[in-house]
């Protein structure tokens, strides 16, 4: 058991909240209950992942993707108020890590991704978000390996029999640093989304390129926060996966 305030003061030290400039509040979104014994982890703070926080009687909801984003309508209407109004009339605490679980690097979700990749080397790019490490085999293979650890189809754009041996990724919308991974000579950039611009980018740099998907690749890094923390405070914990297909 552990007192909400002092589970979010745990949190913006551990997750080095402060260097972070953010498009959201990170920490305590929503109060709730003051004891915490029993916490469940979600990629995005949903009415679906809601209910099912309730059905489980959680006292604390962990997201990637919470509320009160930059310029967003400020007004507490439609769906943010049915969310917010269910999570006040069940007393459930809403958490929320946006760029500190992209960037940390034991529970981060660059971290975690790579492992689930089996990338080498997992490193940072300086003082980017973007990630580089080491792999090595063709384009397609390299395919189905992020497609059997997503569980989706990933979009593949490059020749599928390049060889790869330097990676660069970052999970997300993370498609505009592509430029970090054309500077580092990364053979391939995998991200969670593609836009409009891309493909004639990596073709026109010979960097392959993946869209691995934004929920997809952000599964992992509140689920391993939210297993630290059931560890390091005796707490309940459990991941619920709504599906996303983006």
């Amino acid at each position: 058991m552990v007192n909400h305030q002092d589970l979010a003061n745990y949190c913006a030290d551990y997750l080095n909240v402060d260097q972070f400039k953010d498009y959201c509040p990170n920490g305590l979104q929503i109060e709730g209950c003051q004891e915490i014994t029993n916490i469940i982890s979600g990629v995005s703070a949903n009415l679906a992942l809601i209910e099912q926080a309730i059905d489980e009687k959680a006292d604390a909801l962990f997201v990637h993707h919470g509320f009160f984003w930059k310029n967003e309508d400020t007004k507490i209407t439609g769906i943010k108020r049915n969310r917010i109004a269910q999570l006040l009339a069940n007393n459930i605490n809403l958490f929320a890590y946006h760029l500190p679980l992209d960037a940390h690097t034991k529970v981060g979700n660059n971290i975690q991704l790579a492992q689930k990749l089996a990338i080498q080397s997992p490193t940072p790019i300086g003082d980017t978000l973007v990630w580089q490490g080491d792999i090595d085999m063709s384009l397609a293979q390299f395919g189905q390996v992020v497609e059997s650890a997503t569980q989706r189809k990933p979009l593949i754009l490059g020749d599928s029999n390049k060889q790869l041996k330097r990676i660069a990724w970052c999970t997300g919308g993370a498609q505009s640093y592509i430029d970090h991974a054309i500077n580092v000579d990364a053979d391939i950039f995998l991200t969670g989304e593609v836009s409009e611009q891309i493909p004639a980018i990596a073709k026109e740099n010979d960097i392959a390129f993946i869209s691995a998907g934004h929920h997809a690749t952000e599964r992992y890094g509140v689920q391993a926060l939210c297993q630290h923390l059931s560890e390091k405070f005796d707490l309940k914990h459990q991941f619920i996966d709504i599906d996303n297909q983006v």
